[in-house]
């Protein structure tokens, strides 16, 4: 494939798999408060794995088609432009503030899933078992969200995951309904072969590791609602109440992506394999992020200015590596 049509390909792919996810949570809500389902139970299923169906896909259909590299590369290079780009840019537009009831809770459960994706590549592959009990983390994180839930808690995050009554842009009518649910239900793994396609035509064409495609185009591209959420929200003055929806992203990145990436290979009889091009630098990257974002919210320190911008030149000098790396 020409380089000329890899990169349209995959920035298509990433345009009809945010739409696809953003039907699907659209849809499905409708539908269920059309059947009058629990707003929490709606919440918590629907909205939160709806949410992080971009790269749940991408990850999913990598490892279905023979390339484990970008599966692992995507949610690696997801959870560190979380943390470098997409808390680092809109802090430059206005302190973020992390005294938002919720965050250290989020922000604990975010280190521990990095902490856990590195145990359990360790030994450079990720076992059915392995994946299986990132599976059955990320259940007990939600139904530790709907136990906070019920206690009528003032966390913002929760109150905007199980709020479908105020949800804007809703179908109002079966038909519509249904065709957005349809809709988002086609979007999804069409844009997933679209990007998996493009990105490993793309890594062959320039002569580089898959990976290093899923470490950056790929995981920018999945990162890009999360980084609008936060930037709309900095501008408003309300990006405290978007850094939940940062930490909640790289929580189910590494639990449930991870977990269902692992399942997917097992499907077709191997594992998730994990380069030891990971264990030089994307990893302890990850890391380092996670416990610098940890350290902050714990302290209640607040991202201003200048920590946002040493965050979003972090974020551009790890690019610059990762080019450098591909080019020797």
């Amino acid at each position: 494939m020409s380089a000329i049509l890899y990169a349209p390909l995959i920035l298509a792919g990433i345009v009809i798999l945010l739409f696809g996810g953003d039907f699907l949570v659209r849809g499905g809500a409708a539908l269920a408060r059309l059947w009058r389902l629990p707003p929490l139970l709606v919440g918590l299923t629907i909205i939160a794995f709806g949410t992080s169906a971009p790269e749940l896909l991408v990850s999913i259909q990598s490892t279905l088609n023979g390339a484990p590299g970008l599966a692992v590369g995507n949610i690696v290079g997801s959870n560190i432009a979380n943390f470098l780009l997409v808390l680092g840019l809109p802090a430059l537009f206005g302190t973020i503030h992390t005294t938002t009831p919720g965050l250290r809770r989020n922000a604990i459960f975010a280190l521990l899933a990095a902490i856990a994706l590195i145990l359990v590549a360790w030994d450079h592959r990720v076992t059915l078992v392995e994946s299986q009990i990132l599976l059955a983390a990320i259940v007990g994180y939600i139904a530790l969200l709907g136990f906070q839930a019920r206690k009528k808690t003032t966390d913002p995050t929760l109150a905007e995951l199980t709020d479908i009554d105020h949800m804007e842009g809703l179908p109002k009518t079966l038909p519509t309904m249904l065709f957005a649910l349809v809709a988002g239900l086609v979007a999804l793994p069409v844009g997933a072969q679209m990007v998996v396609t493009g990105a490993v035509a793309a890594a062959h064409d320039l002569n580089v590791d898959p990976a290093l495609i899923g470490l950056t185009a790929v995981a920018l591209g999945t990162s890009l609602p999360e980084l609008a959420t936060v930037i709309m929200a900095s501008v408003r003055r309300h990006a405290d109440l978007a850094i939940g929806n940062v930490l909640g992203s790289n929580i189910f990145n590494v639990f449930a992506v991870g977990g269902a990436a692992g399942v997917a290979a097992h499907t077709v009889g191997t594992e998730l394999v994990v380069q030891e091009s990971f264990f030089q630098l994307d990893l302890w990257v990850m890391l380092a992020a996670s416990v610098l974002i940890a350290g902050i919210v714990l302290l209640k320190r607040p991202i201003t200015r200048w920590l946002g911008l040493a965050l979003t030149l972090g974020y551009l000098g790890y690019i610059v590596v990762l080019a450098r790396s591909a080019m020797s």
